[in-house]
């Protein structure tokens, strides 16, 4: 992958289909863009495609694959992979229930009374479970046969689990991303990959050395085409460092709390101390459609800096996903702030180019999100009417709209600042930090002769790049 800004998007947010999405990055955002992370744009029964019926169709209603052809002559594609699950309406698990024991992807999907010596998880096998609900992570299902069992669900109730200990499974997993990558996968997104290692007696979270064993069976089949992995998961910053060191990219889930803590506070001391030990091979984040994690940042920050930043965006208009592993049992805990970023930053222009200037100097490979790259705000009104508090972060825009937001000054200042990072060759080198008071922020990017220096006021919001080349400078307004 080029070190270029990676745009995450939906195939409909930017228009209502793949066509209009790359008509609208051509028209638009040419420079600024180097690669799309295009959210599951497959068949889905439902979290917005990330209950996937087959990889090997496009949704209909977003145009074909002859569309993801033309989106990739000009942009890099990362495509999503839930190794985790598969929809409850696939032909899969549609002729499981319909066949129950007779079926061939009978053993494709975790049985409860496979697993649990009891055939079911007891209160205390239960609370230790990392999971996303507060109760046992299963959906009863009435088989065509009048039989009943728990299947392992630990999402929505349309995202079934996969059975990772099944050959059949491996067989759909391995035709699945062969498939991928002979259709312009540049990069492959590993989704909620850390749910997939089940283990009795465990937290099944991340389970060692499964998982290492996991990660390398798909990385060998995604060598067969020289496609690089990004493996997706929220956890202690620790378990990123963990990755990092075994070769693969990781995302920076910690920098969009510590530069919310930073522009809060005016001081950028834990942000510092985070550039002094994170991993260069990842790719960095603000904003992203599952809105900002703090599990990433336990560590990084103080328990009473995390809560002011919650309890900041509260004020700022975001809502909360909570926690429901077994550290949540005593008190609830935040897991997820939703909101976009700009509307975490009091929608004020000067914070938001500031944040924007942070992540673009700080190590690794930027993604942007859509409703970031225009400076969105909350949408309230979309979020009631679905009754998701997810969508307050997941405008739809039109191309109409899209024409007249970037006209918006935000949105221009944002765009010169992208096209810094992506055209000036001092950000393939290394990453520097002064040794300034902590209300001062000097970021230092070199490579190859070029050098293009950060340097911002975080009282006063004010910032300044000064590159070798004027052309490049910036000065903030």
């Amino acid at each position: 992958m080029k070190n270029k800004i990676m745009l995450i998007t939906y195939a409909d947010s930017f228009g209502r289909n793949l066509r209009e999405l790359g008509d609208v990055l051509d028209t638009y955002f040419r420079r600024e863009i180097g690669a799309v992370h295009i959210l599951p744009f497959f068949p889905s029964s439902g979290d917005r495609g990330f209950a996937p019926l087959t990889y090997q169709e496009v949704e209909p209603a977003f145009g074909s694959w002859e569309d993801v052809d033309r989106l990739a002559e000009n942009y890099e594609l990362m495509f999503d992979f839930m190794i985790n699950h598969l929809s409850r309406q696939s032909v899969f698990f549609r002729d499981f229930v319909r066949k129950h024991q007779e079926s061939r992807y009978k053993d494709m999907f975790i049985r409860f009374r496979d697993f649990w010596p009891g055939g079911f998880p007891s209160e205390e096998e239960t609370a230790v479970l990392n999971k996303r609900k507060d109760h046992a992570p299963c959906e009863r299902i009435l088989f065509d046969d009048g039989e009943e069992e728990d299947i392992w669900c630990t999402f929505s109730e349309e995202q079934m689990d996969l059975n990772l200990e099944s050959g059949v499974t491996w067989e759909f997993i391995e035709e699945s991303l062969r498939f991928l990558m002979a259709h312009k996968a540049s990069m492959i997104r590993l989704d909620a990959f850390a749910f997939a290692t089940k283990k009795y007696g465990t937290s099944c979270f991340f389970v060692e050395p499964e998982m290492w064993e996991l990660m390398e069976r798909v990385q060998d089949i995604l060598d067969e085409g020289q496609v690089p992995m990004l493996p997706e998961i929220h956890d202690h910053y620790k378990v990123q460092m963990k990755i990092a060191k075994r070769g693969y990219a990781v995302y920076d889930f910690a920098l969009p709390v510590l530069v919310l803590h930073t522009l809060y506070t005016g001081n950028c001391r834990r942000l510092k101390h985070w550039f002094e030990i994170c991993p260069g091979n990842q790719y960095t984040t603000l904003d992203t459609h599952d809105g900002i994690g703090t599990v990433d940042v336990e560590g990084l920050l103080t328990d009473e800096e995390l809560e002011q930043v919650i309890k900041k965006t509260g004020e700022y208009g975001a809502n909360f996903k909570m926690d429901f592993s077994e550290k949540a049992k005593d008190k609830p805990v935040v897991y997820q702030i939703n909101c976009t970023y700009y509307s975490a930053l009091g929608e004020d222009d000067s914070a938001y180019l500031l944040a924007r200037a942070i992540q673009f100097f700080a190590p690794g490979v930027p993604q942007v999100y859509y409703m970031g790259l225009l400076a969105g705000e909350n949408d309230y009104e979309l979020m009631k009417e679905t009754d998701f508090p997810r969508n307050i972060s997941r405008h739809n825009y039109t191309v109409e709209e899209v024409r007249e937001t970037v006209k918006k000054p935000v949105v221009q200042e944002l765009c010169r600042l992208m096209r810094i990072r992506n055209e000036y060759a001092a950000f393939d080198g290394a990453v520097r930090v002064a040794d300034l008071p902590d209300d001062r922020l000097e970021i230092t990017r070199e490579s190859n002769g070029c050098k293009a220096v950060l340097l911002a006021d975080l009282k006063s919001r004010e910032f300044c790049i000064t590159c070798g080349d004027e052309s490049f400078d910036y000065r903030s307004k």
